[in-house]
């Protein structure tokens, strides 16, 4: 039945943080902190104060970059820098999971409200690099993050992506309300499921699932 979803499926989209690695690998921990760091820098703030914007402006404005660059002005290229000079140790390579991916039929991508750059040192972590046809990161969406639907429409035209033959695999379920609408079948890939209607899949083990659909 699940493997009869995704017959149309031409395009697969991967989030990656805590999509392409378990969430206990922990990496967001080190991402976050260096975020909260940067805050209390710029604009001379406590380590509490720096928290609560930095989890206010992911709430209202899909990412905490997007809420300092439209409420301060803040340059992203120095900041995503800056949070994503962390370590990659605690990921560990997942041959079955790249077995799994590399067997999907269609174009592979990644689109990350990360950067490019710090997606192609995760991959490389994971033992995933050179499985995909390519890489955006929030730099190709002019720095508009998801869940904005006009995020998901500039990176999909540069890919020249057909949204009604895709799917999208993402933890944060709020950022597939935008490819639901665009007619991809949605996969929200966390340890629980979202109970919204724009969810239509859900898994806690992605690697499983794949395993399903080829």
């Amino acid at each position: 039945m699940v493997k009869s979803d995704f017959s149309h499926v031409a395009y697969w989209v991967f989030d990656l943080d805590d999509t392409l690695y378990p969430p206990h690998a922990r990496l967001f921990d080190q991402v976050r902190a260096r975020m909260a760091q940067y805050i209390m820098d710029t604009l001379n703030l406590t380590q509490s104060e720096a928290d609560r914007l930095r989890y206010r402006y992911w709430r209202t404005y899909g990412t905490t970059l997007a809420g300092l660059m439209r409420e301060h002005g803040i340059d992203p290229v120095p900041y995503l820098a800056h949070v994503h000079d962390i370590s990659f140790d605690h990921l560990e390579p997942d041959a079955v999971l790249a077995g799994h991916i590399a067997d999907l039929p269609g174009r592979r991508i990644i689109y990350t409200n990360g950067s490019a750059p710090y997606a192609e040192q995760v991959l490389a972590a994971r033992g995933l690099s050179g499985l995909f046809d390519a890489i955006y990161g929030v730099e190709h969406a002019d720095f508009r993050p998801k869940p904005e639907r006009e995020a998901f429409e500039t990176v999909f035209a540069l890919d020249g992506l057909q949204s009604d033959k895709a799917a999208m695999f993402e933890d944060d379920a709020r950022n597939l309300s935008a490819p639901h609408a665009m007619g991809m079948r949605t996969v929200h890939v966390a340890p629980e499921r979202d109970p919204g209607d724009h969810v239509h899949h859900h898994t806690d083990d992605l690697t499983m699932f794949l395993s399903k659909l080829v």
